[in-house]
């Protein structure tokens, strides 16, 4: 019921329409991804359809149409609505506003898991996402990486955030379980793995499981950090 991708790019990028004389109208595209949103993040994007976000709101599926050509439409501009405004730019260095950039990604990953499913291969992108990537290049914007490499960066960041999320999104609590089952494995198959059995024994004995963000964060901006020093001005 719509020319694709070209019909979400102007209900994502187009003018407002033009307001009319007389009453409101009831529906409208944001009101219908609203719907969307709320049945996608109870039950996951296998639950959405326009017959469904119809009988929420009280209304038919036809009268839909006026406002959103088909679910194509209506998935992009959910995406657009969740993913919402990015992170404020904040005084500090580059290395902490790209922290603080990864750890809002992840959340509104976390908040709307069937994000992780709407958001891969070719597809309409939206002002916000256009936003998300403007905040995060603009942080790397006066060191000495190429252009390549800062989309490279937040391409990095970003699915760092993603894998942290879909492991998330599998489970509440996925490295405290997977370290359960590896360390019962681990009492009667210690001597073929070794390594691995040492290592669970440390968790063990320290903690430190569900530090997998933390971690990939801290170890990818100082490998940025490392490749910028090394462009630095000769002292």
């Amino acid at each position: 019921m719509s020319d694709e991708p070209n019909a979400a790019m102007r209900l994502l990028w187009g003018p407002p329409p033009k307001p009319t004389r007389g009453p409101k109208p009831a529906l409208s595209p944001a009101g219908i991804a609203e719907a969307g949103i709320e049945i996608a993040d109870s039950e996951g994007l296998a639950a959405l359809s326009m017959q469904r976000i119809a009988g929420a709101l009280g209304y038919t599926k036809m009268s839909l149409y006026r406002y959103v050509p088909g679910k194509a439409e209506l998935i992009a501009l959910m995406v657009e609505q969740a993913m919402g405004e990015p992170p404020a730019s904040q005084e500090g260095d580059w290395r902490g506003q790209l922290g603080d950039w990864a750890r809002r990604l992840y959340a509104v990953f976390a908040h709307h898991p069937w994000l992780l499913d709407a958001t891969v291969g070719p597809r309409p992108i939206g002002p916000a996402e256009v936003s998300w990537m403007e905040r995060g290049v603009s942080a790397l914007a006066h060191t000495r990486l190429t252009g390549a490499e800062q989309l490279d960066a937040l391409a990095l960041l970003a699915g760092h955030a993603r894998g942290i999320a879909v492991q998330a999104r599998a489970s509440s609590q996925p490295e405290s379980q997977l370290t359960a089952v590896l360390g019962e494995l681990m009492t009667t198959h210690r001597d073929r793995f070794p390594a691995v059995a040492t290592a669970m024994a440390s968790v063990a004995e320290s903690g430190g499981q569900n530090q997998a963000l933390e971690f990939g964060l801290d170890r990818i901006l100082a490998g940025l950090d490392a490749l910028i020093a090394e462009r630095a001005d000769p002292c």
